[in-house]
């Protein structure tokens, strides 16, 4: 099994980081590393990490203080741990992302699939709020459905900031993570220089998980509208034609017209396909229990869509 430098760009104190950050730290893999990178040396994250750190003093990390010297300030912490990794496979992944055991030997076993160069998976989201559930429902049942509809029908350049593992020596060869530094979505560009090399974006079969702390639904709303722009800047092509997915929108219209059994029959399938992924692939209890909602949260994303 390959070394892996586990990068992890932190802003703030995440809800869960603690949980998060020690699910990485307590992975049982040979050979790890974990990097943090934070642009103040007063980020309310500071002691958190180094609560991590000592908790685990036989997983080697390192805390960099950075001077975030490029547009997408994220990507500049990322670049920074680039520098200083140790190991041939390189991990980037979200802060409040909490993963499951035997994580690691999964991604390294994906990685080492014939013309995997990049590995990626899929999240479910959890919440204490409504809003926050709200906002969780739609990435169970729509924003996960959007990716694997993509890749079936060949839109397979994109990763997910939840989990971006690939070899050093091909981060370094596509311009390293400084590459990314002029882009809103490094997630997708990453993916998207990957695959101009004519490598394949490998998918976990085990999801993960985050952390929505969204309180109230004008924070939901803002947050869903700034990810919509942030499509449309990078697939304006993708982003026109997402309404066409939208099944609950066609099946509520088709109810006002003499069709309104295929609009029920719509709907009824887009409820069972959102159940199915919430449960099966997702196994996303909350998602599931507020499935009777999903058209009017489709109704909702449309609304975005507009905005957006």
């Amino acid at each position: 099994l390959p070394g892996i430098s586990i990068l992890k760009p932190l802003r703030g104190l995440d809800h869960g980081l603690r949980e998060a950050l020690e699910s990485f730290a307590s992975q049982d893999y040979p050979e790890f590393e974990m990097l943090f990178a934070v642009a103040d040396a007063d980020d309310s994250a500071i002691p958190v990490i180094h609560e991590v750190m000592a908790a685990h003093p036989h997983v080697p990390s390192r805390l960099l203080v950075i001077d975030a010297d490029l547009p997408n300030r994220k990507v500049a912490k990322m670049a920074a741990m680039e520098a200083v990794a140790r190991y041939p496979v390189v991990l980037i992944s979200d802060g409040d992302i909490l993963v499951p055991e035997g994580y690691l030997r999964a991604v390294a076993a994906e990685l080492e699939r014939p013309g995997v160069g990049l590995v990626t998976a899929l999240y479910r989201a959890r919440s204490n709020t409504f809003a926050g559930r709200w906002e969780a429902l739609g990435i169970s049942t729509d924003f996960s459905p959007s990716a694997l509809v993509g890749r079936l029908i060949g839109v397979s350049e994109f990763a997910f900031g939840s989990t971006m593992a690939l070899r050093l020596d091909l981060l370094k060869a596509i311009g390293g993570c400084r590459a990314l530094g002029e882009f809103i979505a490094d997630d997708y560009h990453l993916g998207r220089l990957v695959r101009e090399r004519g490598l394949h974006i490998g998918v976990l079969k085990e999801p993960v998980e985050t952390s929505l702390t969204a309180e109230t639904w004008g924070e939901v709303w803002r947050h869903q509208l700034r990810w919509a722009r942030t499509i449309r800047a990078s697939r304006p092509d993708g982003y026109a034609g997402l309404p066409v997915a939208n099944a609950s929108l066609w099946g509520m219209l088709l109810l006002a017209t003499p069709f309104w059994a295929c609009g029920l029959l719509l709907l009824a399938l887009r409820i069972i396909a959102g159940a199915w992924l919430a449960k099966a692939v997702l196994k996303d209890p909350i998602s599931f229990a507020f499935l009777v909602l999903q058209p009017f949260r489709d109704i909702w994303a449309f609304a975005i869509w507009i905005c957006g």
